[in-house]
This record gives C-alpha cells, sequence and structure tokens, in this order.
C-alpha cells in the first residue's frame, strides 16, 4: 500500500497538540487531561496534565470487559525449562489482582517503589502490572545483576519492597539470586521492608524468617481470601517506572516513565509503527531487565489487546540456531523484534539459512531490529533467507520508544540499508556540530531532537532533574543531546552511525567506527565485527577491528585479516589508517546484545577498566586482552 507516512508527519509538525489530542482517545481515562501539553511544568514540559488514569486497567481490565478474557495475552516460552504456558486476559488479570493484595497487605501504597530483581519468567510481567496497578512505583532490575549494582539501585529508588526470584538460568545452568540479594542489602544504605520470592524448582532458595515471604504461597491466600484491588487512578504525570541505565558506576541514572505519554505513545506505535493488530501475536526477543523489555513484551502489546511472546532463551544455543524459527511456528508469531545481534549469532551457525527452511514461518510478516546499529549485510541477509520487510529503527532507554524507522503501518518507505530510515511523528530530528550549528545534508555530526520530547519520553531522572539538564539538554540548547552520531540524507533518512564516543579522531580526521564496521561486515565470511579507537602517539588514534568469522569457514585467519584491511583501504580511502584486524572468537556484550567497545578501548589503551556488570560472559574480556596482546597492544590485568 502507498505510505501515508507523509501526511501524517505533517500533520503532527503543523499541530503537535491536536495531533497527540487525537492518539490519547485510545487511552480509556478516569479524567480526561486539562492539557494536552503544560510548557510550564517540568524539566521541559509535561504531557496530558490533569489527566487521570491507570495502566494495568488500560493493559488487562479493559479488554477482560469487553470480551478478550479468554484470548492469550502472554505466551511462556521458556526451552532451557522446557516449559510452554499460554496465559489468557481473564488468568492474568486474576494473577495480578491477587499479587497487588499481597502488595498492599506488605504496605506498598501509591508512590511507593518496588524493585523486580527476577529472570524471564510470567510472574516478572505480574510484577510489574501488580504495581502499576496500585500506583506503585516499579523498578526492573536485570536478573543476576551482581549485588553491588542490585543496592545501588535499591537505595537510589529507596524500594519498600523487592520482588525476586530463586534463580535464573544461564547456559544450561541454574544461577541463585537470593544469595545476590542478600548481598545487595546488607550492604545498600537503604533497607527494605519486605522481599517476595518466587521459588523455581530448578534451584530453591533459603528464605529469611523475618524479611523473606514465599511468592506463590502469598498469591495463593490472596486468591483464597478473594481479596479484590481495584486500580488506583493515578495522574498520567505521576512515575510508572524507573529504568536505571545499564553498566551505570557509583550514583545510577533512573530513567523515569509517567503514565500517561507512556501508554498513549506506546499505543499509536503498535499500530502505526510496528502494523500489529488487536489478537496478533507479536514477540519482542528481549528482556524484561531492558526497555524493549517494558516497552515491548509487557505494554505495548496488552494495550494493544495482541499477544506477547515471553521468552526465556537464547537465539543459538537453546538447543541451536533454528531457535527462533521453532517460536515463530509454534506460536504463529506474526511480527518479531530483536537485536542485530541476535541475527548475527544466527547467520554465524547457519549461514546458509537452512534450518529456517525446516519450519513454517509464513505468518511472519516484518522484523524490527533494533539495540544495534543494523549493517546492510544482516539486512539483506535476514530479507532474503525470511522474505519479509526488514525493518531497522533507532531509539533509546530514555526515549521508551522509536525516535526513527520505517513505519509499517503506515504503510513501508523505501528502505536504504544502512538507515534506521525517518523519524516518527514527535521527533524533530537534527544533526550539530559541535558548536550546535546544523550540517549539511550527508554531514556526520551530533544527533539531536528539538524539545520538547513527545509522549513516552523521559520527562527527567528519579529525583535528579538538574542532572538531567546537565546531561541531556545543557550542551545544545533547546535540544535533547543523544550521544549518538550520524547524519541525514537529502531523502530526510537518518544515519545513526555510532555512539559519538565512537568517532575517533585519526591525524585530525573524524571517523566513524560505524562506517568501518559495516565494510568490514561486507566480507563473505565476517559474521560480525567491532571497531574501536586505539591511541596512537603520531595520530591521535588509529583504529582496529576485531572480526568473527561465520562457523563454515576454514580458510586461514590471517588471510581473512589481510582481505578485511583491504577492503577497507578500498572503500575508505587511506586515511582511515585501518591496518589492524584480528580474528577472535566471539565479542564481548552486555545480555541485551550491545557490544562493550567502550572497555575493549580501554584494555587496548593501557587504562584501568571494570567489569561492566551487564557483560553477559566475563571470560570473553580475557579473550579480547589476550588477542590484544597477540599483537602488541599494552595489557592491564
Amino acid at each position: 500500500m502507498a505510505s501515508s507516512y507523509s501526511d501524517v508527519y505533517d500533520a503532527w509538525k503543523q499541530d503537535p497538540e491536536a495531533f497527540w489530542a487525537k492518539a490519547a482517545v485510545d487511552i480509556d481515562w478516569f479524567r480526561r487531561p486539562e492539557r494536552v501539553f503544560d510548557p510550564d511544568r517540568g524539566v521541559y514540559g509535561l504531557w496530558f496534565t490533569g489527566g487521570k488514569t491507570n495502566t494495568c486497567f488500560n493493559c488487562l481490565d479493559r479488554h477482560v470487559a469487553s470480551g478478550r478474557a479468554d484470548q492469550p495475552a502472554l505466551i511462556y516460552d521458556s526451552p532451557v525449562t522446557g516449559t510452554v504456558e499460554h496465559w489468557t486476559y481473564g488468568a492474568m488479570l486474576e494473577e495480578v489482582v491477587a499479587l497487588a493484595a499481597v502488595y498492599r497487605d506488605l504496605g506498598v501504597r501509591k508512590g511507593d517503589r518496588v524493585i523486580i530483581y527476577m529472570p524471564m519468567i510470567p510472574q516478572a510481567a505480574f510484577a510489574m502490572l501488580a504495581a502499576a496497578r496500585i500506583g506503585a512505583v516499579h523498578s526492573v532490575v536485570f536478573g543476576g545483576f551482581a549485588a553491588n549494582e542490585l543496592a545501588t539501585r535499591i537505595s537510589d529508588s529507596a524500594a519498600k519492597l523487592v520482588v525476586s526470584a530463586s534463580c535464573g538460568i544461564e547456559g544450561g545452568r541454574a544461577i541463585a539470586y537470593k544469595p545476590l540479594l542478600d548481598a545487595a542489602i546488607d550492604i545498600s544504605a537503604h533497607k527494605p521492608d519486605r522481599c517476595l520470592v518466587y521459588q523455581r524448582k530448578e534451584l530453591r532458595a533459603e528464605l529469611h524468617p523475618d524479611r523473606d515471604l514465599d511468592f506463590a504461597s502469598a498469591v495463593s491466600e490472596a486468591k483464597r481470601s478473594g481479596n479484590d484491588v481495584a486500580c488506583t487512578p493515578v495522574l498520567a504525570t505521576d512515575p510508572l517506572y524507573v529504568l536505571y541505565t545499564s553498566g551505570t558506576t557509583g550514583q545510577p541514572k533512573g530513567v523515569v516513565r509517567d503514565n500517561g505519554g507512556h501508554m498513549v505513545a506506546l499505543s499509536w506505535s503498535m499500530h502505526s509503527f510496528f502494523g500489529l493488530k488487536p489478537g496478533e501475536v507479536f514477540w519482542a526477543a528481549s528482556d524484561i531487565g531492558w526497555v524493549v523489555g517494558h516497552s515491548y513484551i509487557v505494554y505495548g502489546p496488552l494495550l494493544n489487546g495482541s499477544t506477547s511472546v515471553l521468552y526465556e532463551g537464547k537465539p543459538v544455543g537453546t538447543p541451536d540456531a533454528a531457535a527462533y524459527w521453532r517460536v515463530i511456528e509454534q506460536h504463529g508469531v506474526t511480527k518479531l523484534f530483536t537485536a542485530p545481534t541476535a541475527f548475527r549469532a544466527i547467520r554465524k551457525e547457519d549461514p546458509q539459512g537452512e534450518l529456517i527452511r525446516r519450519h513454517d514461518i509464513s505468518r511472519l510478516r516484518a522484523l524490527f531490529l533494533a539495540g544495534e546499529r543494523a549493517d546492510p549485510d544482516t539486512v539483506a541477509w535476514a530479507e532474503a533467507k525470511l522474505n519479509v520487510p526488514v525493518i531497522d529503527n533507532w531509539w533509546q532507554t530514555e526515549t521508551g520508544w522509536p525516535v526513527a524507522g520505517n513505519p509499517i503501518g503506515l504503510g513501508l518507505l523505501p528502505v536504504k540499508y544502512g538507515s534506521a530510515a525517518v523519524p516518527l511523528p514527535g521527533y524533530d530530528v537534527e544533526i550539530l556540530d559541535d558548536a550546535g550549528h546544523p550540517v549539511s545534508a550527508g554531514t556526520l555530526g551530533n544527533v539531536v531532537i528539538k524539545l520538547p520530547l513527545p509522549p513516552g519520553c523521559l520527562p527527567t531522572f528519579w529525583n535528579a532533574d538538574e542532572r538531567f539538564r546537565e546531561s541531556c539538554l545543557t550542551e545544545f540548547p533547546g535540544y535533547y543531546r543523544t550521544a549518538d552520531a550520524g547524519y541525514i540524507d537529502d531523502d530526510g533518512y537518518i544515519f545513526i552511525m555510532s555512539r559519538t564516543d565512537d568517532i575517533i579522531n585519526v591525524a585530525g580526521h573524524r571517523l566513524s567506527t560505524g562506517s568501518m564496521e559495516e565494510i568490514c561486515a561486507s566480507h563473505a565470511d565476517v559474521a560480525e565485527c567491532a571497531v574501536i579507537g586505539v591511541a596512537d602517539a603520531i595520530k591521535g588514534q588509529v583504529p582496529a577491528g576485531f572480526l568473527v568469522i561465520n562457523a563454515n569457514v576454514s580458510r586461514a585467519t590471517t588471510e581473512i585479516e589481510r582481505e578485511v584491511v583491504a577492503l577497507v583501504r578500498e572503500r575508505l580511502g587511506p586515511v582511515a589508517a585501518f591496518k589492524t584486524a584480528i580474528c577472535v572468537k566471539r565479542l564481548p556484550k552486555t545480555r541485551s546484545g550491545k557490544i562493550l567497545r567502550a572497555t575493549m578501548k580501554r584494555i587496548a589503551d593501557c587504562e584501568s577498566w571494570k567489569m561492566p556488570a551487564t557483560i553477559d560472559d566475563p571470560a570473553v574480556l580475557e579473550e579480547i586482552s589476550a588477542a590484544l596482546k597477540a599483537r602488541g597492544y599494552c595489557i592491564i590485568p
């Protein structure tokens, strides 16, 4: 179909308040907003002021009342435990009401904070929605975070309650959560009143008699007592959750999400960007500990009346590189949202896509990629093997929903490999130089978003308005600083090349490591790669590329390294000074799939470094250190 994107985007630009007022009709309000946008409140203004609503009501209650009680709301698929569960809207509402009653009996009230430290199980989603039901503010901490990282979040949020589980499953083995939780509470400056612990059969935890309660027993008792908990009306501007950004050190940075604007933006994105209909199956292959899990495992699909897949597994290894295709076939997934790194891992293990052909994935209509830059070769491979549109999109924890992407719900635009496509309504994206001046089309610079940010974006940091101003709004007055670098072409397409920290200065030339990675990844034998800037006494910085080779390649790695160096020199020129390519078995990544380039750079530059809290496997950094040492780089243990 012809795309209506231009008309819709222009309508937003001409009258932003009318645009979002129309979008807000999709949300049930206990009291309609007095103003769509109030520029005089908050750090840069607040959305839907005076309105009263409840996120849990919009996700569950209204769908049950409208006849969707027997429709699946959540499909829990856990290859690591051999479990598949289907939770209808009606059954999910029953669980959430009972858990909300437990919260209430434990003294949790509107505005109190609840830390959720759980693996990818349905009870994690129930815990989020139960908090929303009573107006409490939840903060999900990625399951398995180290005790110190958990402690800083308990302390900063001053949480009244922690909801946890006895263990998570990683790499085929149970990881005990309770010792980490106990250690975190011991060192936290703030002590929560109680802990609610869900016991998993794979590894049970010993409960502290004065502090811990058994999750299942408490919920069962609430059901037997017949306790009913109605949804607490909250202001649209009240916080729904605080999500602390990954890898923080010292005082954590808590991104605040409000209730009203969050629901309006997610609801709009589900139908207009993702093109998802009520009743269809949507799968965001992420974790609830990350923003994608908040927005598009739990809240977005449920607001839309769709069915969401909650997957406890990996793209490869649970059991093999066909894991995604099995889930799509078994559950009738129509839209898949995952990280490019997942597809690079699948491609590495099955470069010819032979495992795909063994499954019926005919109901899949689109693949969405975000979290890392989607290199053109990965996009082209996925298009060819899946025969569906592959839609790169770009956004951040801070924005909560896509800033840019190809809106399939409005009709697809032409695809440009390497681009996250066009800005979505609400986002006025510009490229500025370091002095804050606009640059010409095609010129690399700082990606910024003109204020005010649209509904769904963060209004501030938790208890840190001034920190939010200094970190995000001061450098470019009137704009939100994304800390990403990129350019906009003559057609208005946005190309995100790297974080601004990944722009390297080679003998006075500002170069994007992202553009070099794009060239490295185009080599037929390269499954994925990372390029970092290494300190150099003469040039200031020089690039070094790390290459992961496809599983079916038997050629000498030294030969591939030479070819990649020559390829970069051919396409980017000698100005890049790209002379070092190193083949490694794997790259260090966070559990959400982001490559830890900054840590790799610190190792190469002989700088002290701290083990990232979100790293998937710490042993990978030892492998990177060894590879660098073999090439003569200085290594500090």
